[in-house]
């Protein structure tokens, strides 16, 4: 019963992350991180025969954009999940 009551306490938290606005700075970072993303896709899907290392460094690329794009959308103000609490 208690650990239902945690999880419950966990998932509602979640949903007000999710409701609460982005910061600035991590709205842009997720702009790059999808630029880089995409960069990175348009790398590995090219026609064009290009050497192994400029693909491995295209599929890197869209790792590490889309690790950027993920955190960056889960960063939230303080404050801004507070209000949300209150009401």
């Amino acid at each position: 019963m208690k650990i239902e009551k945690r999880e419950q306490d966990f998932l509602e938290s979640i949903g007000k992350r999710c409701v609460a606005k982005t910061p600035p700075f991590f709205k842009k970072l997720r702009t790059i991180g999808m630029i880089v993303a995409a960069v990175g896709t348009t790398i590995v899907a090219s026609p064009v025969a290009i050497p192994a290392a400029i693909v491995t460094a295209g599929g890197y690329m869209i790792l590490g954009g889309s690790i950027m794009t993920a955190v960056s959308q889960a960063a939230v103000n303080e404050e801004d999940c507070e209000e949300i609490e209150e009401s």
